[in-house]
């Protein structure tokens, strides 16, 4: 919340200074959507096919938990009556080892993921900035803006589609 604000500050301060530079010289001025830019490019969708393929097994085991988790609770629900309170001491007891087993389970996958992620973006996100910049500069443009924090721009002033090729053709997908 607090990088948006940060961000859409930096935007409107760069909009001001580029106003600014205009009212004494003609300023170029280019957006980028560079969360649309960055998944569009080769790399990150390879990335993406990548993280599903490792760590989709471990989500199918957690489905499978959660199945085995809901077939329990109904079991328990449905069996209240007739089970005595030995059987349905057991049957909770097996419950909550399954939740807790689910909530670590789930725990470990999502940061592990979110590494895998926080990883991939860091390293595409350094390399993309300089794609930006050098296709800024073959456009002659003075500023770019990050599109998403704008109310509104032309759409001939969007070099996103640009920024991805140039990525795409520098850093293409590995397979």
């Amino acid at each position: 919340m607090m990088s948006i604000r940060w961000s859409r500050l930096a935007a409107l301060a760069a909009l001001s200074l580029a106003f600014t530079f205009a009212a004494s010289a003609q300023v170029k001025v280019g957006t980028v959507n560079l969360q649309k830019a960055l998944q569009d490019t080769a790399e990150i969708k390879q990335a993406e096919a990548d993280l599903k393929a490792r760590f989709g097994p471990r989500q199918e085991e957690l489905a499978q938990l959660e199945k085995e988790i809901a077939k329990l609770n109904q079991e328990a629900q449905a069996n209240q009556q007739k089970y005595n309170e030995a059987a349905l001491a057991e049957l909770s007891s097996r419950l909550q080892l399954r939740q807790r087993q689910y909530q670590r389970n789930s725990e470990a996958l999502q940061d592990a993921v979110n590494r895998e992620r926080q990883d991939i973006l860091q390293r595409v996100g350094q390399r993309f900035q300089e794609i930006v910049k050098k296709v800024a500069e073959s456009k002659g443009l003075d500023v770019v803006i990050d599109g998403a924090n704008l109310l509104y721009a032309k759409p001939a002033l969007d070099i996103s589609a640009d920024v991805t090729a140039a990525y795409d053709i520098a850093y293409p997908a590995k397979k």
